[in-house]
């Protein structure tokens, strides 16, 4: 009897560890299938680019808002054994998005800017009295004459205070730009919502509340540009749909939504986010302190402070904000820009 115990004693003994090496098993089976499925994943990104539904997504300029994207969390990946890294594919967030996951708030323009499309029988001196502006607002903000004709359909930009519009060079200060204005630079920060007077950067348009127009500024401190600087931020035949008009603007398209779209030469961004009128948007700053600017773009691909080289895919075009169609609006500020017409 006792030895009938002990080899029963020496069967289940024998059990236990046949147990958990098949359970070990099947488990290290699971890790590795999904290992190897995330691997797969993750070489088809890169290889083909975003899935095919977000390709046929942002063709069809559907892509347009963080709630197309949703506001998701990032993947986190483990870096190390103790720290997390977010983990993003970037043609997947908008700026929108990318604001509410970092807590990003940007803007162009601090205090937005109107812009309104003549009406038959409108004049200058009539649009300031239905916006509550001065004459001289009107005009300076768009470069018109007391004796200048408005034409049918012309956008105009309408300021929400009477003074006038100030673009940042590179090196302006709000003591300098409040003194050529004969504003104050309270006024200046306080309007603009700036945190502090040196919360401006080279290519922002600052309202000068109460300004008057200078008959002439001091030059700019930049270095001047060959028509040649820039390349074309859209592929061909990159079709111009609007000619030169509000910020040193001309519109581009080729008749589809979710065209690549290109930084005009080699710099910094500066800037990325969403406006009321421009929608998703991109900021480049180049060497020499001009800027370029980028709007209605359905989707970002570049983030602030990244270095881009000439010629690189920074969003691709969309009809975000103010817009009627799928196309991008490249500004030059601080400098010509080589293809208005």
């Amino acid at each position: 009897m006792k030895r009938s115990l002990r080899e029963g004693s020496s069967t289940k003994q024998g059990v236990h560890p046949l147990l958990f090496v098949a359970l070990g098993a099947i488990f290290l089976f699971g890790m590795v299938s999904a290992r190897d499925a995330r691997q797969q994943s993750a070489s088809a990104l890169l290889a083909g680019g975003p899935p095919a539904s977000l390709r046929e997504a942002l063709r069809a300029g559907q892509v347009s808002s963080s709630a197309r994207l949703g506001p998701e969390a990032p993947e986190l990946v483990m870096v190390g054994q103790t720290g997390v890294l977010a983990s993003t594919p970037p043609v997947s967030v908008t700026s929108k998005v990318l604001g509410a996951i970092v807590g990003q708030v940007d803007t162009d323009i601090h205090a937005e800017v109107f812009q309104y499309e003549v009406e038959q029988g409108d004049t200058s001196p009539l649009l300031a009295k239905k916006f509550g502006v001065s004459l001289s607002t009107i005009l300076w903000a768009n470069d018109l004459k007391e004796t200048s004709t408005l034409k049918l359909g012309q956008e105009l930009l309408i300021l929400p205070v009477s003074g006038t519009l100030h673009l940042v060079r590179s090196n302006d200060t709000i003591s300098e730009i409040a003194s050529w204005y004969q504003a104050t630079a309270e006024s200046i920060v306080e309007f603009n919502h700036l945190d502090s007077p040196s919360g401006i950067f080279a290519g922002d348009f600052l309202i000068i509340p109460n300004g008057i127009m200078p008959k002439t500024l001091p030059q700019g401190r930049l270095t001047p540009l060959a028509n040649s600087y820039f390349i074309w931020p859209l592929p061909a035949p990159h079709r111009i749909t609007q000619g030169l008009h509000a910020f040193n603007a001309v519109d581009m398209a080729n008749g589809a939504c979710g065209e690549s779209v290109y930084a005009a030469a080699a710099g910094t961004v500066q800037k990325t986010g969403y406006t009321r009128i421009g929608g998703n948007y991109v900021r480049i700053i180049h060497a020499n302190g001009v800027v370029t600017y980028y709007g209605h773009l359905s989707a970002i691909l570049v983030s602030p402070g990244a270095k881009v080289f000439q010629g690189q895919i920074i969003g691709y075009t969309g009809k975000t904000g103010f817009a009627s169609g799928c196309h991008v609006h490249f500004e030059v500020r601080g400098a010509a820009n080589p293809f208005a017409k």
